[in-house]
């Protein structure tokens, strides 16, 4: 039995970020997960607020948020060891000198290239070791062990199937885009409910590298320890984690022609993302005391991981909300 300040449910990059945020606050932290392959280990690791721009659904104010997210980043990279490449992007779509007027209007820089438009202002950070970094931070302790029930009035307890308890005042749930854990009060499990899985599969190649993230519309190539990795699938509704050979071949053979390298693929990672109605993660408290959530980023989760995790801990402490609170409070939907 265990009795720390805070428990996080899930080892993700919202749960990991949020643990190692309250645990330099000075919290002790215990994160509870079962272990193995996520949706955050399934991911490129992009921080790619310049390139959301050029979605049809990018508007001024999401834009301006997910740049403010991206300036989080080197003060957070610095503090929990974490590596920081900020080499840029190049996009290679259709009509390049469109793409450069869109992106200026929402204030990103960008120039052309030979083969499209590049712009500094999207990074990236390697997964796995950043995952690994966060989860040998200061003051967090992880548990590879399954939540099956929550359950508490002012006290939260924390029951695995095995037998382990965890108690704390506080439990912040991040746990992607799984079904609700039994014992959530109905209004929490509502929320939970509906968010969407959104299934993402890429490709790792062994190999040579490009020597900045590529993109163009439906692929990316990001460079990556030993290779690169292509992706990504985004299919809305499924929850199976069984790769699909025939899209490997095909990322396969557009990382080929949008970056002109070639190298031995490897195999497939596929993951489950949660998504909101609007697209942002749900973070802050939900309708039962002590209890917060760090859920559904979808395809922003890295980008979007210190905000996230500077959010839910000032709820935790109750400190003055930051000015982009509101977006992502998770009673936002009413």
């Amino acid at each position: 039995m265990s009795s720390p300040d805070v428990i996080v449910i899930g080892a993700g990059v919202l749960g990991l970020c949020t643990a190692a945020e309250l645990g330099a606050r000075g919290h002790a932290v215990t994160v509870v997960d079962p272990g193995g392959p996520n949706a955050s280990s399934a991911a490129a690791g992009m921080l790619a607020p310049a390139l959301e721009c050029l979605s049809d659904a990018a508007t001024p104010e999401r834009a301006a948020l997910l740049t403010r997210a991206r300036d989080l980043w080197p003060g957070f990279a610095d503090r929990f060891g974490l590596t920081l490449h900020r080499d840029g992007v190049e996009w290679r779509g259709p009509d390049p000198e469109a793409a450069i007027d869109r992106l200026a209007s929402f204030g990103v820089e960008a120039h052309r290239t030979p083969g499209g438009v590049f712009t500094g202002d999207d990074w990236r950070v390697e997964v796995g070791p950043a995952l690994q970094a966060l989860a040998r931070a200061e003051g967090v302790s992880v548990v590879h062990a399954t939540a099956r029930r929550l359950s508490g009035d002012g006290r939260w307890r924390v029951e695995s199937p095995d037998g382990q308890v965890w108690f704390a005042p506080t439990v912040v749930l991040a746990t992607g885009a799984a079904a609700p854990i039994d014992g959530l009060p109905d209004p929490v499990r509502a929320r939970i409910s509906a968010i969407e899985p959104w299934r993402g599969q890429l490709t790792p190649i062994s190999g040579p590298a490009p020597p900045h993230t590529l993109r163009a519309p439906g692929v990316y190539v990001v460079p990556a320890p030993g290779g690169l990795v292509v992706g990504a699938t985004m299919e809305r509704g499924r929850r199976d984690l069984e790769p699909d050979a025939a899209v490997s071949v095909r990322q396969v053979e557009a990382a080929k022609a949008l970056s002109g390298l070639e190298g031995r693929p490897e195999t497939p990672k596929v993951g489950v993302r949660g998504g909101s109605a609007d697209g942002l993660p749900l973070a802050g408290p939900v309708e039962a005391p002590g209890l917060h959530l760090a859920l559904a980023p979808l395809r922003n989760g890295w980008l979007l991981g210190p905000l996230v995790a500077g959010v839910v801990a000032d709820g935790i402490e109750g400190g003055a909300p930051s000015p982009d609170a509101a977006a992502l409070d998770p009673l936002r939907f009413g």
